[in-house]
């Protein structure tokens, strides 16, 4: 099925244009002289909403022959014909309805005319299918884009937390089996929370919240009193859509630049306020100054960054500050309660 059927809106908007070329076909009509205003009407109005039709058949014959994959002489040889037969249809039903309106004489002076337009405006047809058609496989392509993005986040995330919570499962089956039970299964269900986020293109924050809490709990159980989290969420931001797994890399620079590095540990603090219909979420974590940087350090921030960019544009940014032994991220973009 053509898509423009699939959105009433969509056909109703092509519809218009077609009424308004129709009064510029009769326009065109009249310069003969033998046709007046509502004679011209009376067949440019049929002809053009039926050729308006005739117009949708060419997304059938593009998807067939796409460009670059088809031969320059099949394309012509299969468009022309199209275009010949779809023009012939157009003079047969002109033809006729000058006969049922009784303006033989008067219509035949506009004969060659309606001919070059049926042509002209089948393959004008023929070059906008195409381009819609190269519309949809740059979103299809987009898409893909955005998975391999999610997919490339998760690969990320995943190894060397996975690697530290099973090196930190392994130390506390000897030494506390009670807390290693716990770290599995708290693990476990972190994992199984983001099997499916790579479908999704957004999540409500409240999804995203209560991923990274099963993250927390889970480098709590490996961490203990040294880390130490405080969150002050207004509830309004419950239902926003964010881009799945985006505060979580926020979270983990926090612990793996921050906290890790100190021997007494930390606080990692987490606000979400929603400001101007804008969402502001900032991740807040105590740090060593003195301690070494790690390497790859500040590829998980880059990464939000260009999520945001990608999926917001100039509407959302990332703000980063370091001061007084405190580190700080914050991230701010529109709040949209369904997905856009």
């Amino acid at each position: 099925m053509h898509p423009i059927f699939r959105n009433t809106t969509s056909l109703g908007a092509y519809l218009a244009v077609w009424t308004v070329l129709a009064a510029l076909l009769a326009a065109l009509m009249r310069v003969p002289g033998d046709l007046t205003w509502s004679q011209a009407l009376s067949v440019a109005v049929p002809l053009c909403l039926f050729y308006a039709f005739v117009c949708l058949t060419p997304w059938y014959l593009c998807r067939a022959f796409p460009l670059g994959k088809a031969g320059v002489a099949r394309l012509l040889t299969n468009h022309l014909g199209a275009a010949i037969l779809a023009s012939a249809l157009w003079i047969g039903l002109a033809r006729l309805l000058g006969a049922i309106l009784e303006l033989g004489p008067e219509l035949a002076p506009a004969i060659p005319q309606l001919v070059v337009v049926g042509l002209l405006l089948y393959l004008l047809s023929v070059a906008l299918h195409y381009a819609l058609l190269a519309v949809e496989a740059s979103r299809e392509a987009a898409l893909q884009a955005r998975d391999a993005e999610l997919r490339a986040l998760k690969s990320q995330i995943n190894p060397h937390f996975l690697f530290n919570c099973l090196n930190s499962i392994s130390a506390l089956t000897s030494t506390d089996p009670a807390r290693a039970r716990d770290m599995c299964v708290l693990l476990s269900d972190f994992l199984r929370n983001t099997l499916g986020l790579g479908e999704r293109a957004s999540i409500p924050w409240r999804e995203e919240l209560d991923l990274a809490r099963t993250y927390l709990e889970v480098e709590q159980v490996r961490f203990g009193a040294r880390l130490q989290v405080e969150m002050q969420v207004d509830d309004a931001c419950a239902e926003c859509q964010v881009p799945p797994l985006v505060l979580q890399p926020l979270i983990e620079n926090a612990i793996k630049h921050g906290i890790a590095t100190m021997v007494d540990g930390g606080i990692v603090r987490l606000e979400g306020r929603i400001k101007d219909g804008r969402l502001a979420v900032r991740v807040e974590n105590s740090f060593d100054p003195e301690a070494p940087s790690p390497r790859r350090h500040g590829l998980g921030l880059r990464n939000v960054r260009n999520r945001l960019e990608t999926r917001f544009g100039d509407a959302a940014h990332l703000h980063v500050a370091a001061q007084n032994n405190r580190f700080s991220a914050e991230m701010v973009f529109p709040c949209y309660k369904t997905d856009q």
